[in-house]
């Protein structure tokens, strides 16, 4: 974070100051904030939040030992630790993200992306991070920081020499992402896909189109929208963009600006021809999966806009092995490979790994698929899960593990859609798939572990990996 008084940062957050020991309201801070205690160093400021199941304040004292110098609390604890009193913490975070951000724009040269889309972010994060990263120092969000905790904590560690600031925004209901992209209005504003993730919070297709479509509204006027012309809904975010005064810029399979052709999946990775404004160039990912073509796709076209030439951009994307743990992340050996991609799931995002599976095993190996639950699709649960069990019967899968009760209505379709004897099975827990599968697999099986982050599948897939490694 920037340099700032506690007067200042009592005033950014609108709360009350009470120092400890030779702090003075000049005192200044510059330290990293986060809400985790265990995450905390010397200089640090720790924000108190409370939780579902427990309460920052507790662990002030945790913090301080730690190095904590200040605290952000919605009460005072008897610590000896200056603190800022402030009505809600996550508000605080908020107004002191906006605060710093908008101090750092208007002193330097600091250039704001904004990513959101019912799958990809992380991804493509982390790949438009890549490109960005050797041209000037560039924040972008560790892991999935991407809620109204993780974005503003992100935007705290911009500095006065941040070139590049990559937010990542999700939700799980309306006006999330216009709060958080109305922190700092981004210059370029990605979104990659409209898809049934977390439409049980939304309410449907269409409510989730109007969600994503906030990050549109929230670009700063002049700026840029980076759209997918393969997704319909995408697509008819650019009327809003004009509206805004924002240009658009597309990326897609089409003849649009930034495009993809000759796509070959194969199980080292993923090879395409990239054309950017008319110029071709072969680009060969190491990330698994036809669907991170779309991603790099997005990366490339706000790089490109940045003024970072396409060519550059494809060499330090080829330099990408992982883009993230828990996606589409190979593991085992080349006798059993385990692919764990089981930290989030949605219809789109689970098609897309079986359809995977099916083009990267070769005649003579064998697919099996490890399925868990699809969460936050409310009403539309049932019939998605039906829905991802027939399509992993029609791939012909020959041996499907379907893992946690959530998770029983996909087993069920598997085995009306037509799936014989064992082919098919169900386990209530992942301690007895584990069980099951290091008896069952064989060399030259190619395993998928694919299930949202809460059925816990990503740590069966880790065990798994490491058995067969």
């Amino acid at each position: 974070m920037i340099a700032l008084t506690l007067e200042d940062l009592t005033r950014h957050v609108g709360g009350r100051l009470h120092l400890h020991g030779d702090d003075s309201p000049d005192t200044v801070v510059d330290g990293v904030l986060d809400t985790d205690s265990r995450l905390m160093e010397p200089g640090g400021i720790f924000v108190a939040k409370p939780g579902e199941t427990t309460d920052g304040h507790l662990f002030i004292a945790a913090a301080r030992e730690k190095g904590a110098v200040l605290a952000i609390v919605e009460r005072m604890v008897d610590e000896p630790i200056s603190q800022v009193v402030v009505p809600d913490a996550v508000d605080a975070l908020a107004d002191l993200a906006r605060a710093v951000v908008a101090a750092v724009r208007a002193s330097g040269d600091l250039r704001i992306v904004g990513i959101t889309g019912s799958n990809g972010k992380t991804t493509t994060k982390n790949l438009l991070a890549r490109i960005l990263e050797d041209e000037g120092e560039t924040v972008a969000p560790r892991a999935s920081f991407n809620n109204e905790v993780g974005a503003p904590l992100t935007m705290l560690r911009v500095t006065r020499s941040t070139r590049f600031l990559v937010s990542e925004f999700g939700a799980s209901a309306p006006g999330e992402i216009a709060r958080l992209a109305g922190l700092v209005e981004p210059d370029i504003g990605i979104v990659l896909m409209v898809g049934m993730a977390h439409a049980g919070g939304f309410g449907g297709i269409e409510a989730t189109f109007a969600a994503k479509s906030e990050l549109i509204h929230a670009l700063r006027p002049g700026g840029l929208a980076v759209l997918n012309a393969d997704d319909p809904r995408v697509a008819a975010m650019a009327p809003l963009a004009e509206e805004r005064g924002v240009d658009v810029r597309w990326f897609g399979r089409g003849d649009v600006a930034v495009q993809a052709r000759n796509t070959e999946v194969t199980a080292s990775g993923t090879a395409c021809e990239v054309s950017v404004d008319g110029d071709t160039a072969p680009l060969r990912l190491r990330v698994l999966g036809e669907h991170h073509v779309m991603n790099a796709l997005a990366a490339i076209a706000a790089a490109t806009a940045l003024g970072v030439p396409a060519r550059v951009c494809i060499e330090r994307l080829e330099s990408v092995e992982l883009a993230e743990r828990w996606r589409m992340q190979p593991m085992g050996s080349d006798r059993v490979r385990i692919i764990n991609d089981a930290y989030n799931a949605s219809p789109d995002s689970m098609t897309a790994a079986l359809r995977t599976l099916a083009q990267i095993t070769a005649p003579h190996e064998r697919m099996v698929a490890v399925l868990g639950a699809m969460s936050e699709l409310g009403e539309y649960a049932g019939e998605e899960h039906d829905r991802i069990g027939e399509l992993a019967v029609r791939l012909r899968i020959p041996r499907i593990v379907v893992v946690g009760s959530e998770a029983r209505r996909l087993y069920l379709a598997a085995v009306a859609e037509g799936s014989w004897s064992d082919e098919v099975v169900f386990f209530g827990s992942p301690d007895e798939a584990y069980d099951y599968l290091v008896g069952e697999l064989r060399d030259g099986d190619r395993v998928l572990v694919k299930s949202s982050n809460s059925a816990g599948l990503r740590f069966l897939g880790d065990r798994l990996g490491g058995y067969f490694s």
